[in-house]
């Protein structure tokens, strides 16, 4: 093999592995990510008041987070087709990308007094302003006592 071969088909593969490069970077800077909640929690007491707290973070910002409560002893399972139409908690924004999210529910006397005892979760659907969404099954749990 010549050298003017050689040369001209190294200089090819560095060309191509530029154009690669490139494309690869644009891609990845153009990639989305999901939405991810952090600092999670919840918290049930007495009186019948559920405290869900979470912070929602996304690329593109925050669009909602969609919350529901239920009880381990149920099997519910839900999905998150089904958390498209559950309540929405309140976010507000905290940054460019991230927006604390509270959903705060109080039970009447009677409807304490008729919640299941034991383990409950949270199911969680967050949105971003760019549609990706994050479905968590069991966000975060909790105990309702008497």
């Amino acid at each position: 093999m010549s050298k003017r071969t050689l040369v001209a088909s190294l200089v090819g593969i560095v060309a191509i592995g530029g154009i690669t490069a490139g494309g690869l970077a644009v891609a990845a800077a153009s990639a989305s990510t999901d939405p991810s909640l952090a600092n999670t929690s919840a918290r049930y007491t007495r009186t019948g008041t559920l405290a869900f707290t979470t912070d929602v973070s996304d690329d593109s910002g925050v669009r909602s987070l969609k919350v529901l409560a239920w009880p381990a002893s149920s099997k519910l399972d839900p999905t998150e087709a089904e958390l498209r139409s559950a309540e929405r908690a309140t976010c507000r924004s905290t940054g460019a990308e991230t927006s604390r999210c509270t959903y705060t529910v109080r039970a009447t006397k009677e409807e304490a007094s008729e919640l299941a005892t034991g383990t409950w979760y949270v199911s969680a659907l967050a949105t971003g302003k760019d549609g990706d969404t994050t479905f968590v099954p069991q966000a975060a749990t909790f105990e309702v006592t008497r």
